[in-house]
């Protein structure tokens, strides 16, 4: 069921990371950084800014290209898998494999797109989490049974933290599943919205970051 009732006007859930210089990235990975290239304070005209940033800083949509040498970048990704219905899903899972029993009990009934919340999303921006939970193989050949076409987390890899052959990023690409991570779902009741959340049209590269939002429905 939806979250908003009849009648009520559709409610924004901003559910992106903050991209700041302190915010958390991968270890290894590029931090965020500006710098000012023009300022008014300084007699320009405008301010202007130059970014330095990782293609997955914050939320962000991987590529096939991170993970296959030949794959498609950002600009090239089909853009109605990150537009459209999706479930919003609490589980207690707090480490571990996600498989499909996580969600057990729940309605999924016309999965399209699932998103999944876990403890991850109530860290502050700079706390990197040390231990998070990852879907399995298991949970992403059940997504694909049921028709879905994108998967979320608020956690920072499908796959497991030491992970080196990635078992999870291929499969999904194995299945035309498209998938969202580091998103923030703290705050947002489980149910049904409109998720927006389009990658920059950027070629070359291997993720973008994304403003993710869920619009409540009516």
């Amino acid at each position: 069921m939806s979250p908003t009732s009849t009648g009520d006007p559709p409610r924004l859930y901003d559910i992106s990371r903050t991209i700041t210089p302190r915010l958390a990235v991968w270890p290894g990975d590029t931090p965020f950084q500006t710098e000012h290239v023009l300022r008014i304070e300084d007699g320009a005209s405008v301010n202007l800014t130059t970014l330095t940033l990782s293609a997955h800083t914050g939320s962000h949509a991987d590529a096939p290209y991170h993970v296959l040498a030949g794959g498609a970048h950002p600009d090239a990704l089909p853009l109605e898998r990150y537009l459209g219905p999706a479930h919003v899903v609490t589980i207690a899972r707090e480490r571990g494999g996600i498989v499909p029993d996580d969600f057990a009990g729940r309605d999924l009934s016309g999965l399209r797109r699932l998103l999944i919340h876990t403890w991850v999303s109530d860290l502050p921006d700079d706390r990197w989490p040390d231990d998070f939970p990852y879907p399995t193989v298991e949970l992403v050949d059940w997504l694909a049974a049921q028709g879905a076409v994108l998967l979320g987390l608020d956690c920072p890899s499908v796959d497991r933290f030491d992970s080196r052959d990635l078992p999870v990023h291929h499969r999904l690409l194995t299945h035309g599943i498209a998938n969202l991570e580091t998103l923030c779902l703290a705050g947002v009741p489980d149910g049904v919205y409109e998720l927006i959340a389009l990658p920059l049209k950027v070629a070359g590269v291997c993720g973008s970051p994304v403003r993710a939002v869920l619009r409540t429905l009516t």
